[in-house]
């Protein structure tokens, strides 16, 4: 018989089942190429089509077919396509699978000029192959002590290139002036000038004296980013050492490892913070690529606890819906845990006030520069930042606050104001 042909992929009257997984694209056509044809081509790269007509014993095949079953033109050239993938094409619990289907082949297609993956609808028989977060947002009251308030962090800055007595002792500035967590760069893993076992050990051991200290939680989100085996011994170590979190650069160390890395997390209590690196090259462009929205969601299923998901604007990076990927990530999915968003990149105290009325108070923020350039030293650039959540949290202007006996913050906003940087 002959096989599968485009035709059979393309069905615009086709209602997505609760067992399908439902993706959304972007997609350019190529030129001299209609949006249904390129939409049914992409259904079937990304599925079980070829461009050759076979002949196929039906008995010997199981349908795995996706069906294009929503076209949308826009103004200009392209528009939006739904695709429905049946549950059974995909293998339980493998990321690395399914994002070879959903995001593989298509990307280089001729058929397309550009193509994004804007968004997943995920069912639930594709969900429950996957642990999801231990903690999530619960982190702020299970291993820290924040409370209602958002959770704090810092990297030391520079980011590369502290020795571990100076790497320790900027953590010791911060963590007294008021943040929760020392975080790693992503940089920074286990180079000569500050090696990873002797920073977690000293680091790991000041957190300590300074939880005593103020009579708060203080931990380190410490960067295990190797290859995956390496990844295991350093988490590993790091819950000998007695910390509770440990940081991944997910996108670079790949999915797969984030998933081993998780089964080793649960086994040691360890919250995963997950940095995004390399995020941008998947989703800066609006018209190619993968969403960061979608890189949400996979990072949620594979099991992070906190990620990074922009500034709604305000800081140095540029940024899509932080409040839509936000409020995905917390949302319910099948009683999945949730996942605490992360701002970070060229936040200060002076544009705390804005980032909370846009994200809520929900979230972790992070201020590397905005804490360490205070000219009055680390200590009081994180008391700055403590200051500026506090006010926001109480409803009061920062000016106001910073007159009413917070100089720290006074002069952060004297240095910095409102000002975003780039």
């Amino acid at each position: 018989m002959t096989g599968i042909e485009y035709d059979d992929f393309l069905d615009l009257d086709y209602a997505p089942t609760d067992t399908d997984l439902v993706c959304e694209f972007t997609i350019a056509p190529a030129e001299g190429m209609s949006m249904e044809a390129a939409a049914s081509r992409v259904a079937s790269e990304s599925s079980n089509g070829t461009w050759a007509a076979l002949h196929v014993d039906e008995a010997e095949l199981t349908d795995l077919s996706a069906v294009a079953c929503d076209i949308r033109e826009n103004a200009g050239p392209g528009g939006n396509v739904t695709v429905a993938y049946p549950a059974d094409l995909f293998e339980d619990g493998s990321m690395a699978q399914i994002l070879s289907c959903i995001a593989g082949n298509i990307m280089g297609m001729k058929a397309v000029d550009s193509i994004r993956l804007e968004d997943c609808k995920w069912p639930e028989t594709l969900v429950e192959g996957f642990p999801g977060p231990q903690f999530g947002t619960a982190v702020a009251h299970e291993k820290l002590d924040a409370g209602d308030r958002p959770v704090l962090a810092t990297v030391p800055k520079p980011k590369v290139g502290l020795s571990t007595d100076a790497h320790v002792d900027i953590a010791r500035q911060a963590w007294r002036g008021g943040v929760d967590l020392l975080k790693d760069d992503e940089n920074l893993t286990d180079q000569y000038f500050n090696p990873f076992e002797e920073r977690v050990e000293r680091s790991l051991s000041v957190a300590r004296e300074l939880t005593e200290e103020t009579g708060e939680k203080k931990d380190y989100l410490v960067n295990i980013t190797a290859e995956t085996d390496e990844m295991v011994r350093r988490a590993e170590f790091v819950a000998d050492q007695g910390g509770g979190f440990i940081m991944v650069d997910v996108v670079t160390a790949g999915w797969s490892a984030v998933q081993t890395v998780r089964d080793v997390a649960e086994k040691h209590d360890l919250a995963i913070h997950a940095h995004r690196a390399m995020h941008a090259a998947f989703d800066r462009m609006d018209h190619h690529g993968v969403s960061m929205r979608t890189l949400a969601q996979v990072a949620r299923l594979c099991g992070v606890d906190h990620i990074h998901t922009g500034t709604a604007g305000l800081g140095k990076l540029e940024n899509e819906d932080t409040p839509g990927i936000n409020a995905w990530l917390k949302s319910d999915l099948y009683g999945m845990t949730d996942v605490l968003p992360v701002a970070s990149g060229g936040l200060h105290p002076g544009v705390v006030d804005a980032l909370i009325d846009a994200l809520g108070t929900d979230i972790a923020i992070q201020a590397g520069g905005g804490i360490h350039g205070h000219p009055d030293g680390t200590e009081a650039g994180a008391r700055a930042l403590r200051q500026s959540v506090e006010a926001s949290m109480q409803g009061v202007p920062l000016a106001d606050y910073a007159a009413d006996g917070h100089p720290e913050l006074a002069t952060a906003l004297d240095k910095w104001g409102a000002e975003t940087p780039r």
